[in-house]
């Protein structure tokens, strides 16, 4: 609701069970509380059922899609292939159905990949993490009859979404049944085929958090429909800041386009603090491959949040120490900085050290304890600001529908109409009319207007005739107010989908993305997934859950180390002075092999035996 208040046009959000954030669950009746309450504004709601499914929980699985469905929700966000016929099954029957969402985690990277969904009635498709405008606008160009939605900020996975198995491989906890325990967060040692250590105890595969609030436009020209933000397990304040500062960046560029774009909701939203996205949770900020491979999108330092750059140290005196910047500090401001160690094996390492402002005296700060390895000109980094929590922490927006309204006179009473310009709802009394022996235009238009803990707010009221002047007492104008409102409220909570008015298109013969080798990436964990992919030219779809691989394939990224590391050639690096393959060593002594696929400009990573 917090999300809603602040400007989203939807939100997608995980029901009991089968959702991609297992510890991110709602109860059924709190998402038909929430669909009453953003279908107001004509905002959507999005259900996340996006794990795989196993043959036991399926008529589970039906039986929640049901009980989303009737809970108003405009969409299911799926993965699992075998859900399809829960879909088809209740259009058969004639009855409300939501819209079906292929979630970004059926590994959506390719045209072919998108125009495959999109002939099996998908009518959106959440595309991979890693996808540059120009891939993205090469997808709209070939599939122009889908909706695209794209990550624009938050946290990244390393791997292609619905294609990492190290979490499961490692801890059977499946990233695909929602229990992701965050295996790319991990350090690692760097190891080439001679065993010599290249780099110790690093982040290598944990990455920066993605931002795009300066390049919504690219991706809009691109033809991009929706615009994701990553806030599963997030807490208030950042939802309610990272969405009304990507709010306020939209609105900005339809102003000042003329008519090319609007918005898919409505309402105005007003705020009480000046939203910023560097000021709440992020690991260092990244547009990752947008433009297509850039450097500096991982962050080896630390997985931990960073925050916004605030100044350097400029002198230290006792207990205390000057920052020199521009900025503001309060007491219990959260502060940062990199300091470099010795590891284990006598080298250096850098971490990340924090502290608590115990008292601000302008730019003076009291740690309770400063740090011993804090010195002057260091950069330091706020994590946590204590002025922007105090306001997110209360009521912070208010969203208002502007409306009008006519009251008019009829031959046995009065009518009052309210109109956002899209809806009109009208309600009427009969009553006797009594002539006014005062002017009662300013009374009525106080009364009528009194829409305080509404969603509205009334912008004019016209009276009919233009003499109208008839006494009617303040408790019948408040009656007649709180009427026409509970009519367009009945009608704006009332969530309706493409499903209820368009016939399903037919599937065309379009076959599946075949891949024989890794059968399991197809991630068909119960018969019906596997049926459903063999009549369509798959014919051993498998899961890597439950079974035993051999050396497998547990990642496929984008993110390259050799890369970033400065030792790739094609791209200017230098000449690798390594003997591969390369291997990932964790602190357990796990070894994780390296495969640098060139051709398609992606890093493997495969579990290995090997000592």
């Amino acid at each position: 609701m917090a999300a809603i208040d602040h400007g989203a046009d939807a939100v997608y959000i995980g029901a009991p069970r089968f959702g991609a954030r297992a510890a991110a669950v709602n109860s059924v009746d709190d998402i038909a509380a929430l669909c009453r309450y953003a279908h107001r504004f004509d905002a959507k709601v999005y259900a996340a059922v996006n794990t795989i499914i196993y043959d036991d929980e399926l008529a589970e699985a039906e039986q929640l899609i049901n009980e989303l469905s009737d809970a108003g929700v405009d969409a299911v966000l799926v993965q699992d292939m075998s859900l399809l016929s829960v879909f088809e099954k209740r259009r058969s029957k004639g009855l409300r159905t939501p819209d079906i969402h292929a979630s970004t985690q059926t590994d959506n990277r390719s045209k072919e990949k998108t125009e495959w969904l999109r002939s099996l009635g998908f009518r959106r498709v959440v595309l991979a993490r890693e996808l540059s405008a120009d891939e993205i606008k090469g997808i709209r160009k070939a599939v122009p009859d889908v909706e695209l939605e794209t990550f624009v900020h938050g946290a990244l996975c390393v791997s292609y979404s619905g294609q990492c198995y190290a979490s499961q491989y490692c801890y059977n906890r499946s990233a695909n049944r929602g229990a992701c325990a965050q295996f790319c967060r991990l350090p690692f040692n760097l190891e080439d085929s001679d065993g010599r250590v290249w780099e110790r105890e690093r982040h290598l595969l944990s990455l920066k958090d993605l931002c795009l609030i300066d390049h919504l436009e690219e991706l809009l020209e691109a033809g991009v429909t929706s615009l994701k933000i990553e806030g599963r397990l997030k807490d208030i304040g950042y939802v309610k800041n990272v969405t009304a500062a990507y709010s306020e960046a939209l609105n900005r560029i339809i102003a000042r386009n003329l008519g090319r774009f609007r918005r898919a909701s409505r309402g105005i939203c007003t705020y009480t603090f000046i939203p910023d996205v560097r000021k709440t949770f992020h690991r260092g900020f990244t547009t990752y491959f947008l433009k297509g491979r850039e450097q500096a999108i991982f962050s080896p330092d630390t997985p931990k949040a960073v925050g916004e750059c605030v100044g350097t140290v400029k002198e230290i005196k006792g207990r205390s120490f000057t920052v020199a910047g521009l900025s503001a500090f309060a007491n219990g401001d959260g502060l940062c900085f990199f300091n470099k160690e010795r590891d284990a094996a006598g080298g250096t390492r850098t971490v990340l050290e924090g502290f608590r402002v115990n008292r601000a005296e302008g730019n003076r700060l009291f740690p309770l304890q400063l740090p011993a390895s804090l010195r002057p000109g260091t950069v330091l980094y706020r994590n946590n600001d204590q002025a922007l929590e105090r306001l997110l922490s209360k009521p912070s927006a208010e969203r208002r529908i502007p409306v009008r309204m006519v009251l008019s006179e009829t031959a046995d009473g009065f009518s009052l109409a309210m109109t956002d310009g899209a809806r009109t709802q009208s309600v009427s009394i009969s009553d006797e009319k009594q002539p006014a022996k005062t002017p009662q235009q300013e009374n009525i238009i106080r009364q009528l207007t009194k829409l305080g803990g509404t969603a509205y707010v009334c912008e004019h009221v016209e009276l009919q005739p233009a003499d109208f002047s008839f006494f009617i007492p303040s408790s019948r104008l408040a009656d007649l107010r709180r009427r026409v409102v509970e009519a367009f409220e009945a009608e704006t909570t009332v969530g309706q989908t493409a499903s209820d008015e368009e016939t399903p298109r037919k599937e065309p013969p379009v076959p599946a993305p075949y891949n024989a080798r890794y059968t399991y990436l197809y991630n068909a964990a119960n018969g019906e997934a596997r049926s459903f992919y063999a009549a369509r030219g798959v014919p051993q779809a498998d899961a890597f859950e439950g079974k035993t691989w051999n050396e497998p394939l547990i990642m496929q990224c984008r993110h390259c180390l050799r890369f970033s590391l400065g030792f790739c050639e094609r791209r200017g690096g230098q000449h690798p002075r390594w003997h591969e393959p390369l291997f990932l060593v964790s602190g357990d002594g796990r070894r994780f092999r390296l495969e640098f696929d060139c051709k398609n400009c992606q890093m493997n990573v495969y579990a290995t035996s090997h000592p």
